[in-house]
């Protein structure tokens, strides 16, 4: 791809470092951006920069906030006895989009994977036993993808918890084996999440 500007290949370059973003993509989006006002572009500009620099994560499940704590965590009115354990950001959003599920979550931040190089100690799981240590939880529903590394980490994580008082369940599985939370339709989501298994009885 020839360009007649430095400046302009710069910036679809960056562009194109974001997944699902090719180069012709990217070029289409810096060409839009650089015919608008200058006003849009500082807005999109300054709302990336003031999110990089400002954004944290909740202490309590490691969820994207703008506070210490995320506004789930904060919300009295959700189920604190429950918590969902998914893998990420995407999955949380996902469960939310449905409106099904009222309680909070935990993020992992990925699943137990040794071929990648991820153990136990790469994952937020000593932090999700510290909550359960410290209040007062009734069930952790194992919203991990079904696949053979979620599995391994869903196993893990209930040896981890076997001495505690709290019901283990996992999503049944309207969502298919190998694949993927955050893809799942809403739908399909909902009836995994409100059709939940005890973990101990799955088969």
């Amino acid at each position: 791809m020839n360009f007649s500007s430095k400046l302009l290949q710069e910036a679809v370059e960056a562009f194109a470092k974001l997944p699902g973003i090719g180069k012709k993509t990217a070029l289409r989006q810096v060409l839009y951006l650089l015919d608008q006002p200058s006003d849009l572009t500082e807005q999109f500009t300054g709302a990336l920069t003031k999110m990089k620099a400002h954004i944290k994560r909740c202490r309590q499940c490691h969820n994207i906030a703008d506070e210490e704590i995320c506004i789930i965590c904060a919300n009295k009115q959700r189920d604190h006895s429950t918590i969902c354990v998914v893998e990420s950001v995407r999955d949380v959003m996902a469960i939310e989009e449905t409106g099904q599920f009222r309680g909070l979550y935990h993020i992992l931040g990925g699943v137990i994977a040794p071929i990648e190089g991820i153990g136990p100690g790469d994952l937020n799981i000593d932090s999700l036993v510290g909550r359960i240590n410290a209040s007062d939880v009734k069930e952790i529903i194992m919203a991990i993808s079904p696949t053979i590394e979620g599995d391994t980490t869903i196993y893990y994580i209930s040896k981890k918890l076997k001495d505690f008082p709290v019901n283990i369940s996992t999503i049944s599985r309207g969502v298919s084996f190998g694949g993927e939370l955050e893809y799942a339709d809403e739908l399909t989501l909902a009836r995994s999440i409100m059709s939940r298994i005890p973990y101990q009885n799955k088969q």
